[in-house]
């Protein structure tokens, strides 16, 4: 298949970009910034799919597309709500439409669990607004859409902000780490290439006009994350917990007794956390910036 991919320059987006060479396809990376990583047999295109005309042209002779690109970060949406809104909610509608206009019949969709919670803010709002637009047009389109409902994400190419990245550079960097919560707070972090597999899994037609939990399989606490990872450094890094308000995280769970419900999308293999902790760790020690 000729597949298109936004936001392919990204954290997400770049490893489903490998994931779906790997398996044979013919891939078009759109983002607004090349990969950092030269990549053979993958076609880049400068792309902002607020650029309803650049995204349909982008579009042409491609038979499905993956739909990454956006404001995935909590505190920048709810900094700038605008620019949340226009690139996860009104950028989502002019995939939907470029994607009729070019009559790219399959869609995925990258979403979050944050879609379940209270938590989460503007963010959160995007992402249900992205989903409700999905659901509502591409039937009528004759667009066959799967959702994709992204856990807490961990591994190479990780940005500043990711969680697992800044706790390990601070770590390495700084011999510290900073953690604003009591560390009774519970994530099920998944590795990117395990999450860009299953994300690859769910082209399959069994999943077409469905919506997929993609997360961990381990539960685990900030405490022990951050114990982990200090036993891992040798044991001397400064563990520092501020127990102050979790600026719009959840704490435990992402579900909500609103929430709607979906699958959970699991492999028969995956990295385990600890191996996922010392790539970090080795590629933040490495000063590689996680480009591997």
């Amino acid at each position: 298949m000729r597949i298109l991919v936004t936001g392919g320059s990204g954290f997400l987006g770049s490893h489903i970009v490998e994931e779906l060479v790997l398996r044979g396809h013919s891939i078009v990376s759109a983002d607004l910034y090349p990969p950092a990583n030269e990549r053979q047999n993958i076609e880049y295109l400068h792309l902002d799919i607020c650029n309803f005309d650049s995204l349909s042209n982008a579009l042409r002779g491609c038979d499905a597309i993956y739909n990454c690109a956006g404001i995935a970060d909590l505190e920048i949406a709810r900094e700038n709500p605008r620019k949340a809104i226009e690139v996860n909610v009104l950028g989502t509608l002019n995939v939907i439409e470029a994607a009729f206009e070019q009559n790219v019949s399959r869609l995925l969709q990258a979403s979050s669990v944050y879609v379940f919670s209270r938590e989460g803010s503007v963010y959160r709002t995007t992402k249900q607004a992205g989903e409700n637009l999905i659901q509502d047009l591409c039937a009528s389109r004759q667009i066959e859409a799967t959702i994709l409902r992204f856990g807490s994400l961990y591994g190479p190419r990780a940005d500043a902000n990711n969680a697992i990245r800044r706790l390990v550079t601070q770590a390495v960097q700084e011999n510290r780490m900073d953690f604003w919560g009591d560390g009774s707070e519970v994530r099920e972090y998944i590795h990117i290439r395990d999450a860009a597999a299953l994300a690859v899994d769910a082209l399959d037609e069994q999943y077409v006009n469905q919506s997929l939990h993609i997360t961990g399989r381990e539960r685990v606490t900030t405490l022990e994350i951050l114990e982990t990872i200090n036993e891992m450094l040798g044991g001397s890094v400064a563990i520092s917990l501020e127990d102050k308000a979790f600026s719009g995280r959840y704490r435990l769970t992402p579900y909500s007794f609103e929430s709607n419900t979906s699958k959970r999308l699991v492999g028969n293999s995956y990295v385990d956390l600890g191996l996922g902790l010392l790539e970090v760790i080795r590629v933040i020690a490495e000063d590689r910036d996680g480009l591997i």
